[in-house]
């Protein structure tokens, strides 16, 4: 109730129909929403038979109001807590190959797992870093260097642990080390890997973050409460606790949540612009012209439509056509990563990954789906979304020699002046 009168009355600068409605007064709203069910909570946390649920979801809005800051904070605090969620993540699932089989004493073992993590890393970011930065590179000469021979360097520290691996073998134990060689690198493909799709899709625009990750929280959340409220058919035997009612339910409340969030933050600059770099200030900028899918456009509804809700025709955003598609798949097929992960967790007999937020278990226990799902963002966009970026094209030109860039000037000029789509002046100038 504090927290509630501190804030004020809900009188935001934000009104229905402004064109640009400021980030931070959506903030505001959002943090203010989820503060009053907050002290709601807070009431009826002192029935007993609630009190778990409390804890769950006190914890859960805690997570989700620091999800709301982050994005606030902007791009580069994004990209730091996914880093952070990742090396979390390894963490967990290589603790607990080492405690399974600590009772060895494998040498190198846990030292070799995280030099490996490294330069994975080393060899995803730096790509990133060519990618999105390619003015910057172009600008520092031991970047240049770097950047030109990135793939060579990557592939030999990766060597150089392979090679430490190989001199670590013992005798007795040869099985079992090549056992948690190929742990560690699954576990890599698993988490280091799609965490890097994670920061792809954010230099698309922080909206193909955002929605997905939303998605998966909300069909989480909402499978859990249908499921609580009128579960009755279990859904499979590795989580006994799902049922068809939450898997169901979800679904159709997911898919109404992500239309409605897609249609809201299609309307911000700030969301849907893709994450680019200012060379002068040398900052992340998102200021762009935004692209068509986050134009509004008049759709012609199926005549079965027309004549039940008497309307010819809608307007909406593409996005939020396309959030139907990413919150089915979030629905339907996001939970297989919770139950793989549930299988694993059988496995080893372990209740959760780790124990590191109370009531949800570790961070891996929250992003088994999301990891999917970021895979599936990935995938889509490159499919039926992205088309080709003048920016990457003009990084690579740049790369070039000046006699190269100067023969693609000539190609080009010669393929615009077939087309016409030169000025009279350009082709006399000539």
């Amino acid at each position: 109730l504090f927290l509630t009168i501190k804030l004020g009355p809900c009188t935001p600068a934000v009104r229905w129909g402004e064109e640009s409605p400021r980030r931070h007064d959506l903030l505001y709203i959002l943090l203010l929403i989820l503060y009053n069910i907050l002290l709601i909570l807070v009431l009826i946390s002192n029935l007993h038979r609630w009190k778990n649920y409390w804890i769950r979801g006190v914890l859960s809005l805690a997570m989700i109001s620091g999800f709301f800051l982050i994005i606030y904070m902007g791009p580069i605090a994004l990209i730091l807590v996914v880093m952070s969620v990742q090396i979390k993540c390894f963490q967990e699932i290589i603790t607990i190959g080492y405690r399974v089989y600590h009772s060895y004493e494998l040498p190198w073992f846990r030292t070799l797992s995280w030099y490996f993590l490294i330069c994975v890393n080393y060899f995803f970011y730096g790509e990133t870093v060519a990618d999105y930065f390619g003015a910057l590179v172009q600008r520092e000469e031991p970047l240049q260097f770097l950047a030109r021979y990135h793939r060579f360097i990557s592939f030999a520290l990766y060597l150089a642990g392979f090679c430490m691996f190989v001199l670590s073998l013992v005798k007795k134990h040869y099985r079992l080390q090549f056992y948690m060689f190929a742990w560690t690198h699954v576990t890599l493909l698993i988490v280091v890997t799609q965490s890097h799709l994670v920061i792809q899709n954010l230099f698309e625009g922080m909206i193909w973050f955002i929605v997905p990750i939303s998605i998966v929280i909300c069909n989480d959340i909402m499978a859990y409460l249908f499921g609580f409220f009128f579960g009755r058919t279990p859904l499979i035997k590795l989580s006994p606790k799902k049922t068809w009612e939450g898997f169901i339910g979800g679904f159709f409340a997911t898919v109404v949540f992500g239309f409605i969030l897609a249609y809201l933050l299609s309307q911000f600059q700030y969301f849907v612009c893709p994450v680019g770099f200012n060379s002068e200030s040398n900052s992340f900028t998102v200021e762009c012209e935004p692209s068509d899918i986050f134009v509004m456009q008049e759709y012609t509804l199926p005549t079965v439509l027309q004549n039940t809700l008497r309307w010819k025709t809608v307007n909406l955003y593409p996005f939020a056509i396309h959030s139907i598609f990413l919150s089915s798949f979030g629905s339907l097929i996001g939970p297989f990563g919770g139950f793989f992960a549930s299988g694993f967790k059988r496995a080893f007999k372990i209740k959760d990954f780790a124990n590191t937020i109370p009531g949800h278990g570790g961070i891996m226990d929250r992003f088994d789906c999301q990891y999917l799902m970021a895979t599936f963002t990935h995938v889509y966009i490159a499919s039926f979304v992205r088309g080709p970026n003048p920016s990457k094209v003009l990084q690579q030109l740049l790369l070039l020699q000046p006699e190269q860039q100067l023969g693609i000037f000539h190609t080009l000029q010669s393929h615009l002046r077939d087309k016409g789509m030169l000025p009279p002046a350009a082709v006399q100038a000539e």
